[in-house]
């Protein structure tokens, strides 16, 4: 079903080719494998068992991580109502409802469809957002959902979670059993750390780029259908100043997930890193909310609760 949050045609072009990119390359990193390790079956049936994982399970995963459980409309009555007028105005399926008991301020969305996905916050981020921030926060997850850009930044991240697993698994067990190895096993060992690192770091430029782009589409989206960029840009001003307060040690769990997250869990505004980032720089987001409160004609300028 198509919803009614504003159509971005340059996100679907740059998730087809991202996908297609890492699906050349998937190709690639299973041919490689199974000409280094001699044995098509043990890779075929390793890496499909993980994709069908990741992609059926990947919910439940980051919910687990994240400490997030789901919430009834009694629970958090006034999360609900938001939820539910959001996804009336936008012609899409209600997700399921969850909150995370963290004080860090912060929401995801997660999920393979708009029929099986979740939106998440924090508890942190409920105490310290208006409800106007609030409702532009949460639109910002539901346009994840609307297009299907969780689904596709589970399955594009899946190459690089398995390169990287594949590159620990041989690294431990070089170390640990590296004395009863010969040279032709270690030779393997070697190939296959070397095309898992090399894959890894293709895949993780990849997913960088398209991830930064779809949360400035997200936030586009989420402006244009609530019609109040400047709530949403002082969401995202509050969010960001106090997830820099937080010390680095106490937000390490959560970077996992930042491609998932509203704004990342990083303690400061990056430097030469924001070209690794998973979002864009809090100016360029703010910048673009200023332009399109702009074209809209709202009263407010961005970065002012309302």
């Amino acid at each position: 079903m198509q919803s009614r949050f504003a159509g971005d045609r340059r996100l679907t072009v740059r998730m087809s080719v991202t996908l297609f990119l890492l699906g050349l390359l998937y190709v690639a990193f299973v041919a490689a494998l199974i000409v280094l390790l001699r044995s098509w079956v043990l890779v075929v049936v390793l890496v499909g068992a993980m994709a069908v994982a990741q992609f059926w399970f990947s919910d439940k995963i980051a919910m687990f991580a994240m400490h997030g459980r789901v919430v009834e409309r009694e629970e958090y009555p006034e999360l609900h109502a938001v939820v539910d007028r959001l996804c009336a105005i936008a012609d899409m399926p209600k997700p399921v409802v969850a909150v995370s008991e963290m004080d860090m301020p912060n929401a995801f969305a997660t999920g393979r469809n708009p029929d099986h996905a979740v939106v998440c916050v924090t508890t942190g981020l409920l105490r310290r957002l208006e409800p106007a921030e609030l409702e532009g926060v949460l639109a910002h997850e539901l346009s994840h959902v609307a297009h299907k850009d969780v689904a596709v930044i589970t399955v594009a991240s899946f190459l690089g979670v398995i390169a990287g697993l594949i590159v620990r698994f041989a690294f431990y067990s070089q170390v640990l059993g590296g004395g009863r190895r010969d040279q032709n096993t270690a030779a393997v060992f070697a190939a296959v750390i070397g095309v898992a690192a090399t894959v890894y770091a293709i895949s993780f430029l990849l997913i960088r780029a398209l991830s930064r782009y779809r949360e400035l589409a997200a936030d586009r989206a989420a402006a244009l259908l609530t019609g109040r960029p400047s709530a949403l840009a002082s969401a995202l001003t509050k969010v960001s100043g106090d997830i820099a307060r937080i010390p680095t040690k106490d937000l390490r769990t959560a970077q996992a997930f930042n491609a998932f997250y509203f704004t990342p869990a990083t303690g400061s505004e990056p430097g030469i890193e924001r070209y690794f980032s998973t979002h864009p720089t809090l100016q360029q987001r703010l910048e673009q909310l200023g332009r399109i409160s702009t074209e809209l004609g709202e009263a407010q300028a961005p970065g002012r609760t309302t």
